[in-house]
């Protein structure tokens, strides 16, 4: 065969595969379109009076009564010339956000292709490849939202923009206009805010940071996390080095240098409830909103907050605790609605969260759950129980001031806060029952498997303490709160609408009818009493060991409110109980957040409650009153039973979530409770229950 000579298999075109076919045939479709494209945005007109254009900046948050909380107007604005511009954040933007800035047309096409097989792969819009020019685009003339309309716009208009300016003067328009979290808009405000210096000042590591926000701007923000700031920044010098934009010794010292942050960065315009702005940022986030589109959007965003009870919560707050810490959430436990949100004393002073992210133990708030898992059992409010010195296996509970009533009913054993009563409660029922109630209700964070849960040993979060007490007022349903009540664009258009309240069964109702009578005497007659607010109510007091927390968790049948008040650093309060300050601030949260409500009372069946025992009244005396102070548990050095913890993993199961009209449930006729004798002495350990170690006693 001639060296000029084919193959035969090459010379028949029948021969080719038509896997082969189809790619060549793809091939030549995307090669054709590249091109098109290509000529098509080509010969787009150049934009006029491109660079006045300024950020649009004038989404606002609303609260439910219609009160500003929150607008977008840029707290930092300063234009800066692209000449004035240190090279370390010129190099660390176009590293970060589009290495091939000055190399191609206002797109890039191997980013583009790359983007869209990731997009194919996932089934989303994940990965946008957008290059500055194209960030620009939307920034000045269009939205964030993630569809393929908005991003065909976005290379046309990106390509109008390259036909426009210069490439330096593109860079300078986007470091101008770019949103960097904490109210500023462009490198210069970033630098202020952040580090309280001029652009020029910024070292190699700071200059990096700024560069790694434009992507998610409150995800990175050094002031929500530091940590993962940190890592950002690392990341951009890591792509600096590669890109041989630094060395490596530019790069190790920058990044082993320490965050010197800003202490007083007055980080909005206008916040008026900024912890709960901070949530309702995550849930827009959640909902398909990123920052940037939220900050630019035009949009306005009306919340649940009910602004007049929030700002009585803040003046509670600020003329109670003094140099403590408070959190205080109120929310509707039938449609879910957030009413208040106060993480923290002082949002400029700390941003962390302590409805959501602290972990604190509750003390005797956490009763009612165990007074909740014997009612569950059969126990009825009337049945008695002993209030007297007791020893579970060398754990020797006692009550405040060591003060003993003898035989009482279960009612008030709770609106006494007996802590002996409690211990004898969890040793019949179990410790398993317990726990069971409580995950159901809402509690994920670790609990131990010890009787010690029953004086609220274990910490747990203030936001899933105060839902669970909404299950029992919203006859064993619990609501998962929501703040983000609609959003609508510039012209009136509304582009969501919080859909119908989900909720999901957790509890028997009539053990919710039980809990909320028993829990009303609280209120009334016991403990809480200092809660009162002359309207039908119902709550819990709780104090730790040596009074390091104080809480109060209530409820009416329309909202429920929990209050923390304590320390960060975990130390004691002095004379500070659950029935002072936090039912103080509850009480001042609860009067104006069930305004609108009027003196609506709990759609349950009657409870009588009988206040005799062997026919003798039981006097309440004013010292039966003072708040509780729980023992200080002490386990054993192995802690728990083979050291096993109950976590969210082994939550008991729940039913499937189910609609909820809004409403109440109708009235249904309480259950006959089975009949208990008087229980003078304990029960042995409920059958199956492992058996409880030995705990020395104080």
């Amino acid at each position: 065969m001639s060296e000029f000579e084919m193959p035969k298999k090459f010379k028949n075109p029948k021969n080719i595969g038509p896997m082969r076919q189809f790619f060549i045939m793809l091939f030549s479709f995307m090669l054709a379109g590249f091109i098109g494209v290509n000529l098509f945005l080509s010969s787009q007109p150049p934009i006029q009076h491109l660079e006045d254009f300024k950020p649009n900046v004038v989404t606002k948050l609303y609260s439910a009564d219609d009160e500003v909380i929150k607008t977008f107007t840029a707290y930092k604005f300063e234009k800066v010339d692209i000449k004035d511009v240190p090279d370390n954040i010129k190099n660390a933007v176009i590293a970060t956000e589009d290495k091939n800035f000055y190399h191609h047309h206002g797109y890039d096409p191997i980013g583009v292709i790359r983007s869209m097989i990731v997009n194919i792969s996932t089934g989303s819009f994940s990965q946008g490849a957008s290059t500055i020019t194209q960030q620009l685009a939307r920034i000045l003339f269009l939205s964030n939202e993630k569809t393929f309309d908005r991003k065909i716009k976005e290379f046309i208009v990106a390509a109008r923009i390259e036909k426009t300016i210069p490439k330096d003067k593109i860079l300078e328009m986007y470091l101008n206009n770019v949103y960097l979290g904490s109210g500023a808009y462009g490198i210069a405000g970033a630098a202020q805010i952040y580090f309280n210096k001029p652009l020029k000042d910024l070292t190699l590591a700071e200059s990096a940071l700024i560069a790694g926000l434009p992507q998610a701007p409150s995800v990175y923000s050094p002031y929500n996390d530091k940590k993962l700031a940190i890592e950002r920044r690392n990341q951009v010098l890591g792509r600096m080095l590669k890109m041989r934009y630094i060395t490596k010794e530019q790069y190790k010292q920058a990044t082993e240098e320490k965050l010197h942050l800003n202490p007083n960065p007055n980080i909005y315009s206008l916040n008026r409830a900024p912890y709960f702005v901070d949530y309702a940022m995550k849930e827009l986030e959640e909902l398909g909103f990123d920052e940037t589109e939220i900050s630019q959007g035009g949009y306005k965003v009306i919340t649940t907050l009910n602004y007049a009870a929030q700002k009585a919560a803040e003046d509670a707050i600020n003329s109670q605790v003094g140099n403590r810490q408070a959190a205080v959430f109120s929310f509707s436990p039938i449609t879910g609605e957030i009413y208040v949100y106060i993480g923290g004393k002082n949002y400029f002073k700390s941003q962390y969260d302590r409805v959501t992210q602290s972990i604190r133990p509750p003390g005797s708030a956490f009763k009612p759950f165990v007074y909740a898992a014997a009612i569950e059992k059969g126990w009825g409010p009337n049945d008695m129980l002993e209030d007297t010195p007791v020893n579970i296996n060398g754990w020797k509970p006692h009550n405040y001031n060591n003060r003993y009533r003898g035989q009482m009913p279960l009612f008030m054993g709770l609106m006494l806060s007996s802590n002996v009563m409690a211990a004898r409660l969890i040793q019949d029922v179990g410790v398993r029952s317990v726990i069971g109630v409580a995950r159901s209700l809402g509690i994920t964070t670790p609990i131990e498997y010890d009787m010690t849960i029953a004086l609220g040993s274990n910490g747990v979060k203030l936001y899933e303490m105060t839902i669970a007490y909404g299950a029992f007022a919203n006859g064993g349903f619990k609501v998962k709160p929501y703040a983000i009540e609609r959003v609508e664009t510039s012209r009136g258009k509304v582009i969501y609408q919080a859909p119908k309240t989900r909720v999901m069964k957790v509890l028997n109702m009539n053990t919710s009818a039980v809990v909320t009578a028993m829990l009303k005497t609280v209120v009334e007659n016991g403990t809480g009493r200092s809660a009162s607010i002359g309207k039908p109510a119902a709550g819990k007091t709780g104090t730790t060991d040596d009074n390091k927390d104080a809480s109060f968790y209530g409820y009416t049948p329309d909202v429920v409110t929990g209050v923390w008040v304590g320390n960060d650093d975990n130390s004691k309060m002095g004379s500070v109980y659950g029935s002072t300050i936090p039912a103080a601030i509850w009480k001042a949260t609860m009067r104006v957040a069930t305004q609108k409500f009027g003196n609506s009372d709990f759609d349950y069946p009657e409870i009588e409650l009988k206040r005799y025992a062997a026919g003798e009244a039981k006097t309440i005396k004013d010292e039966d009153l003072t708040e509780e102070e729980p023992p200080k548990p002490e386990i054993p050095s192995n802690g728990d039973i083979n050291g096993d913890m109950i976590n969210q993993q082994q939550s008991v199961q729940t039913p499937n979530p189910v609609s909820f009209n809004n409403t109440f449930l109708e009235p249904v006729k309480q259950t006959a409770q089975p009949a208990l004798k008087p229980m003078p002495a304990l029960q042995p350990v409920t059958p199956g229950e492992p058996p409880v170690p030995p705990v020395p006693g104080r």
